[in-house]
């Protein structure tokens, strides 16, 4: 997915449900930071929305994530607005699931430089998540930064 591809998905979201402003908070909501990310980060055909004033059942985010996101609103978006969790939060958020696929999305922010290891481990200490699954992302990315220096 492109970025212009995202704004088109903000505008048909917000056309179909009357909305003005959406959250992305699938894997192509780094595309609200960063309009040319790298292709590994871009393979998802899809985008993860929900409406503006909906909780997000399905993702766990850091706490206080709404005032980190990036809002992404132009003329493509016909001036509705997706709200995009911001780098460290999304990638915070894709390592509670435990999937190779979630890591790997992490691992490619952390080797492009798009997000920095202790920012990472800040947003991951604002996971509503229990202690013992907290040190273990910890040390993930202790461990990940580690070999991507070497």
């Amino acid at each position: 997915m492109t970025r212009d591809e995202l704004e088109h998905a903000i505008r048909a979201v917000c056309d179909l449900t009357g909305e003005t402003e959406v959250y992305v908070f699938g894997s192509q909501a780094v595309l609200g930071q960063f309009p040319n990310a790298p292709a590994l980060l871009r393979q998802s055909a899809e985008v993860d929305v929900a409406l503006h004033g909906l909780t997000l059942e399905s993702a766990v985010l850091p706490r206080g994530w709404e005032a980190r996101a990036i809002p992404v609103k132009n003329q493509n978006t016909a001036g509705h607005v997706g709200i995009c969790v911001e780098a460290h939060d999304l990638a915070a958020s894709k390592l509670t699931a435990n999937r190779d696929k979630d890591r790997q999305f992490a691992r490619v922010l952390l080797l492009h430089k798009l997000i920095r290891p202790n920012k990472l481990i800040r947003s991951i200490n604002l996971l509503p998540i229990e202690a013992p699954r907290r040190t273990a992302l910890i040390q993930w990315v202790d461990g990940t930064w580690i070999d991507i220096q070497s």
